[in-house]
């Protein structure tokens, strides 16, 4: 149940972080990352598998090198 939880917050979260990398838009990845956050602790309190959370860790590192990029802020 937690791995379909983390993919559904994946997919929710990934079209923030897609237009977060627009400039001047990288605020959205801040508002994302509480949602990867909540994803990836979904799913690793499941015992199933690990697809979403690796899908939430992968959504979160392009967030992540996005906002080291713009300083942040940008």
């Amino acid at each position: 149940m937690g791995n379909l939880v983390a993919i559904l917050l994946g997919i929710i979260v990934l079209p923030i972080v897609i237009l977060g990398t627009i400039p001047f838009l990288g605020w959205a990845n801040w508002l994302a990352l509480p949602l990867i956050a909540a994803g990836i602790v979904a799913g690793q309190l499941s015992s199933s598998g690990n697809g979403g959370r690796n899908f939430c860790i992968v959504v979160g590192i392009i967030a992540a090198v996005r906002l080291s990029l713009g300083g942040g802020v940008i």
